[in-house]
């Protein structure tokens, strides 16, 4: 039972560990790791299978187990500097002990995700990966709506441009950028001197 608290543990630091890029941006109120699996996981379920040649849910439970190892390593930013084989090296460290608190089965189950997702591979890991940029930039939008910062997290969108590889996806972010730019429009007509 020890591991099983251990584990649910650092479940709970996920729900409290922010997101360092939007802490470093200085929004308010912050989503945790753990609001951004949740999301991320719910909208693999939405994905229509016809259109993808994934399972819902494979992809749910890869987006969910994706950022687990923040939660011993927490949210490492770019900013940070921390070269990318020393954070994967980390991050692998964080999901092997992660596995030995885990049943044999369900470990194997999390890690194998895990290895699944950094690949970036398969179809599946494509699309949680696009899933995950899609719901940075949506949440960009949204914090931009919520402190009435028309544009102020373009550097998020900047940063995800042409880097998205599913079409349903690419659909998504399209209709995304449209909606962001008429909001932006209508927030600088509302604000212009006449």
């Amino acid at each position: 039972m020890e591991n099983f608290f251990a584990f649910a543990d650092l479940l709970r630091s996920l729900k409290t560990t922010k997101r360092r890029g939007w802490v470093l941006r200085g929004v308010h109120d912050p989503e945790s790791v753990a609001d951004h699996m949740y999301r991320m996981a719910m909208l693999a379920l939405t994905v229509d299978t016809t259109k993808c040649n994934v399972s819902r849910e494979h992809c749910a439970k890869m987006a969910l187990v994706h950022d687990l190892a923040e939660s011993i390593v927490g949210d490492i930013a770019p900013c940070d500097n921390v070269p990318k084989e020393e954070k994967q090296r980390r991050e692998m460290d964080a999901m092997k002990h992660i596995q030995e608190l885990l049943p044999a089965e369900a470990g194997a189950e999390v890690l194998a995700l895990f290895e699944e997702y950094e690949s970036g591979q398969s179809p599946a890991a494509c699309l949680v990966k696009d899933l995950d940029k899609f719901d940075m930039i949506l949440q960009a939008y949204e914090y931009e709506k919520a402190d009435k910062r028309p544009g102020g997290l373009q550097e998020f969108f900047d940063s995800t441009e042409g880097k998205f590889k599913t079409e349903l996806v690419q659909g998504w972010v399209a209709e995304l950028r449209t909606k962001r730019t008429e909001w932006i429009e209508r927030q600088t007509t509302c604000t212009s001197p006449q």
